[in-house]
């Protein structure tokens, strides 16, 4: 690895779970763990299939086992609040961003240093995403640019910047060398990660687009507007094998929906979306009919910052008030969305 200018500053030790059972409606138990962060959680994302990577405000990673409610690591290095986390599935490694205008990376094998920093931005880092096989990792900020990293050098083999584009998202397309971009200036950009070029441009949205995401099998592409009072506040969907064209929209939520995801779930014949929004609820739509299967209401948890699959059945869902929340989803009677757990 190559030249690391972070200091570590805590141990990695693994913190028992902390198990207080209480009622959030009449009859729906919900577990409480130990919390992950002291402060407002603003991304987490799936490690494995029991493990999540979570950043916050309190300028922290962690690495929570949400299957048994006990917190594995905790990494400090960043000085000032996380913006973002990315992994590639199944890895040892994982990635964060920050305000500080820097990119970290991070391993389950290491001790709490960061084994790379990823310096090159002037301005907050707010997309951040690696590559399938972990090989290169692609960070956007508010400074206008993008950057493409060699991973395992921590050289900076391109650098671009278009006039107005700040960004606030990046996805990597399943086993493909493009890469997908949302930003302020309501575009939504194909990056060719080759020579890091502008591919194509979606047609514009009238509001900031704030997520993306790409199903698995590369065909489609998400994303999420702000908004207010049902304004805006949707989530849309994208053809991508015929250059972007837009297939529907979710409407539904009354203010921003910060998240928006592709879900694994095997409990409907049709494929399902997740979103989640500043409105405090999370909803799970029908990709297909863009009919509204399950809304689940977290009152009193702030604005939902960033929601994860953990599996074919289980969401986590990050918030600024409340820590992380555990959500399972059934089809029992119908599609219902319920909470479980929360750390």
């Amino acid at each position: 690895m190559g030249t690391l200018q972070s200091k570590a500053r805590r141990s990695t030790s693994i913190y028992r779970a902390v198990s207080v059972v209480e009622e959030r409606a009449p009859g729906q138990k919900v577990v409480r763990y130990s919390s992950a962060h002291s402060d407002a959680v603003t991304s987490v994302a799936t490690l494995n299939s029991d493990l999540c990577v979570s950043g916050g405000l309190d300028k922290t990673v962690v690495v929570y086992n949400w299957k048994s409610g006990c917190m594995q690591r905790t990494f400090q290095g960043h000085t000032r609040d996380v913006t973002k986390v990315a992994c590639s599935y199944n890895s040892r490694a994982l990635f964060s961003a920050s305000r500080d205008k820097t990119a970290l990376m991070w391993t389950l094998d290491s001790d709490a240093t960061p084994v790379q920093q990823f310096s090159g931005h002037d301005l907050v880092v707010n997309g951040l995403a690696v590559s399938q096989d972990g090989s290169l990792l692609c960070t956007g900020s508010r400074d206008n640019s993008l950057c493409l990293w060699d991973v395992e050098t921590g050289e900076c083999l391109r650098k671009t910047s278009i006039s107005r584009n700040l960004v606030t998202h990046l996805c990597w397309i399943p086993e493909d060398r493009c890469i997908i971009q949302t930003s302020e200036d309501k575009m939504i950009r194909i990056w060719d990660s080759r020579e890091l070029q502008v591919a194509h441009i979606f047609p514009p949205k009238n509001y900031i687009q704030m997520h993306c995401d790409v199903s698995q099998d590369g065909h489609y592409c998400l994303t999420s507007s702000n908004g207010f009072g049902g304004q805006g506040c949707e989530a849309t969907l994208w053809d991508l094998r015929q250059t972007g064209r837009m297939v529907c929209e979710y409407r539904g939520h009354q203010q921003s929906t910060a998240c928006c995801l592709f879900l694994p779930s095997t409990l409907t014949a049709s494929p399902l979306i997740g979103t989640s929004s500043h409105d405090c609820c999370v909803k799970i739509w029908n990709r297909d009919t863009a009919a509204c299967l399950a809304t689940l209401s977290l009152d009193g948890s702030g604005p939902l910052s960033s929601l994860a699959a953990g599996d074919a059945s289980s969401l986590l869902c990050a918030s600024f008030n409340t820590g992380i929340h555990l959500l399972r989803v059934t089809s029992s009677g119908g599609l219902q969305l319920r909470e479980v757990a929360g750390f």
